[in-house]
C-alpha cells in the first residue's frame, strides 16, 4: 500500500498474450500529468499488425477458457480480486497522475471497479439457466447461456480503472476472452491491471491491452473475430461505434454522453442540496459522466440557493490530486481545459448569469497545470448552449422553473437521458418522480445515482446505444447467449416420422 505519487518514467505498451510488447519504431504519444502540464511518459500506438496480433491470441485462448468450468473461472478472479484489494492504493496514485482527480477519488472509483470483480466471482450461480420437464409428453427443455468468444472493451479517460472493470470481470467470468482498448490519455492502469490478473493465475491470451487511438478502434470494429464490443464515451462516438459495430454483424452496447439534472424542490433540505450540488458538479472536475451539470431550481428556492452555492463554489479547493486537502484537481489536458473555458465564453455571450468565474486559475507551484475553478452560472434557459451540450468540466448552470411539472418536462426534452436526481421531503413528489421522469439512472435525495455492481448502469435516449446495460445481470446477458435445449428418449420409434409441428400433448 503507498499513498506516494506514481511516477514511472517507461513507455506504456500492449499487453498480448501474457506480455508487455511494442513494435520497434511504433508511433508514441505522450501520458502528461495534468497537475504539472509535463510529459511523464509515453505510451505506444498499435500498428494494425498489433490488434491483429492481439485477436489472434484471444482466438486462440477462447476454446480452453471457455470449457474451463465457471467456478474455475471465479477462483481466478477470486485472486484477483485479492489483489486488487492489495493494491488499491497503486492505482489510485496511477489515476491521480494521469487523470488528475483527487486521491481519495481515486480509490473510491478502484472500490466500486473492485465491485463488480466481486459480484463476477459469483458466476456459477450467474450461468445457471432454467429447465422444464415433461415440457411434452416424454420431452425435458432447457436452456443454458455460453460464451461469445473474442469481446472487446473500448474505455474512457475519466475512470481507468472502474469502466473496463464494468466490461472485463464479467465478459471473463462468463467465459470470453477479452481485449481492451483504454484511453490513450491515463493507460497505465490498464497494464497493471494485466499483471495482476496474470498474477492470479489467468491463462495467456485471455485478456489483452491494445494501445491506441481511433486506428485501434476501427481495427477491432472492423475485425471479423471480434463477437461484441463495449464502449463507453462521448455520444457522437458512441453513435458511430454502434452503427459501425452494427454494420459488421456485431452485438454492441455503447454509452454515450449526458447533462444530469437535479431538480430541487422548494421543501428540500437546503444544506443537503448544496452539499450535493457542489459534491457532483465540481468533483472530479466535472469529468464524470453522471456528474450534476444543471440545478433545476422550482419555485423560490433558486433565491435561497444560488448564494448559497456560490460562497462554496468559491471556496474550492483547487489544486494537484495527491494533496490531502485537495477537492478539486486539474483537468485531463491542455484541449480539454480551453474547450471548459470556451464554454464559459459562450454562456456569457448567450445572456447567463455568470455568478462565480473559474476561469484563469492558477495554483501556486503548479502554474502549467490543466486547472480551472468551480464556474457558477444562474439564470440559464433551454435555448443556451451551454444547457443542452455536455461541457464535461466544472461548470454548473441554474436553470429556474416555475413548478414540479414544468421541471419533469424540462429534464424530459432533453437529448440525454443518463442520470438524474430529485431532492425533496415529500413522498408523493419523489414517487411521482421516479414514475415520469425519462432517464435511466434516478436519485432520490441522492447526487450521483450509479447503481451497484448487481443492479447495472445505463441511461435512456442519446446516452445509450444498444439495448442492454453494463455490468450486473444485464452484463452477463450480453456477454452470453442463450441456448435452448429440447431433449427426448423414446421407447421405440414405432410412430414414423411426424410433420406436425409439436405441441405439448
Amino acid at each position: 500500500m503507498t499513498t506516494a505519487p506514481f511516477t514511472a518514467k517507461d513507455d506504456v505498451r500492449h499487453y498480448i498474450h501474457g506480455k508487455q510488447t511494442a513494435a520497434a519504431g511504433s508511433k508514441r504519444q505522450p501520458v502528461y500529468n495534468p497537475a504539472t502540464g509535463a510529459v511523464s511518459r509515453q505510451v505506444a500506438l498499435a500498428t494494425a499488425a498489433e490488434v491483429q496480433a492481439a485477436v489472434e491470441s484471444a482466438n486462440r485462448a477462447f476454446p480452453a477458457w471457455a470449457d474451463t468450468p465457471p467456478i474455475r473461472r471465479a477462483r481466478v478472479l477470486n485472486k484477483f480480486l485479492q489483489l486488487m484489494n492489495e493494491h488499491t492504493d497503486t492505482l489510485a496514485a496511477m489515476i491521480t497522475a494521469e487523470h488528475g482527480k483527487v486521491f481519495s477519488d481515486a480509490r473510491g472509483e478502484v472500490s466500486r471497479g473492485i465491485d463488480i470483480i466481486e459480484f463476477a466471482c459469483g458466476i456459477p450461480h450467474l450461468l445457471k439457466g432454467d429447465h422444464t420437464d415433461q415440457v411434452s409428453t416424454g420431452i425435458d427443455n432447457w436452456t443454458m447461456r455460453q460464451p461469445l468468444g473474442v469481446v472487446a472493451g473500448i474505455t474512457p479517460f475519466n475512470f481507468p480503472v472502474m469502466v473496463p472493470c464494468w466490461m472485463f470481470p464479467v465478459a471473463i467470468a462468463a467465459g470470453n476472452t477479452f481485449i481492451l482498448k483504454p484511453s490513450e490519455r491515463d493507460p497505465s492502469a490498464s497494464i497493471f491491471m494485466a499483471e495482476l490478473l496474470r498474477q492470479a493465475g489467468l491463462p495467456e491470451g485471455v485478456f489483452n491491452v491494445i494501445q491506441g487511438g481511433k486506428d485501434a478502434v476501427d481495427a477491432l470494429i472492423q475485425h471479423p473475430d471480434v463477437a461484441a464490443v463495449s464502449f463507453v464515451g462521448s455520444t457522437p462516438i458512441a453513435h458511430y461505434v454502434h452503427q459501425q459495430c452494427s454494420l459488421h454483424g456485431k452485438r454492441v452496447q455503447a454509452l454515450g454522453g449526458a447533462k444530469n439534472h437535479m431538480v430541487v424542490m422548494p421543501d428540500a433540505d437546503l444544506n443537503q442540496v448544496v452539499d450535493a450540488l457542489i459534491g457532483a458538479g465540481y468533483g472530479s472536475a466535472g469529468e464524470r459522466c453522471m456528474a450534476i451539470s444543471v440545478a433545476v431550481l422550482v419555485g423560490d428556492v433558486g433565491d435561497k440557493i444560488v448564494p448559497l452555492l456560490a460562497k462554496r463554489a468559491k471556496a474550492l479547493r483547487v489544486k494537484n490530486g495527491m494533496e490531502p486537502d485537495a477537492e478539486m484537481g486539474p483537468v485531463i489536458t491542455r484541449e480539454a481545459l480551453e474547450r471548459i473555458e470556451g464554454y464559459i465564453d459562450l454562456g456569457i455571450k448567450e445572456g447567463a448569469t455568470l455568478v462565480v468565474d473559474g476561469r484563469n486559475l492558477k495554483v501556486v507551484g503548479h502554474e502549467n497545470g490543466y486547472f480551472t475553478g468551480g464556474t457558477l452560472f444562474d439564470n440559464v434557459t433551454r435555448t443556451m448552449r451551454i444547457y443542452k451540450e455536455e461541457i464535461f468540466g466544472p461548470v454548473l448552470s441554474c436553470i429556474r422553473v416555475k413548478d414540479f411539472a414544468e421541471a419533469i418536462q424540462l429534464v424530459n426534452d432533453h437529448e440525454f437521458g443518463n442520470g438524474v436526481s430529485c431532492y425533496t421531503r415529500d413522498g408523493n413528489v419523489a414517487r411521482e418522480f421516479g414514475r415520469r421522469i425519462k432517464v435511466g439512472m434516478v436519485g432520490i435525495n441522492v447526487p450521483i445515482p450509479v447503481p451497484m455492481a448487481w443492479h447495472g448502469f445505463g441511461g435512456w435516449k442519446r446516452s445509450l446505444f444498444g439495448d442492454t446495460h453494463a455490468y450486473g445481470t444485464e452484463g452477463v446477458r450480453f456477454y452470453t447467449r442463450q441456448k435452448s435445449i429440447m431433449q427426448r428418449w423414446p421407447e421405440s420409434t414405432e410412430n414414423g416420422a411426424e410433420f406436425a409441428m409439436p405441441t405439448a400433448r
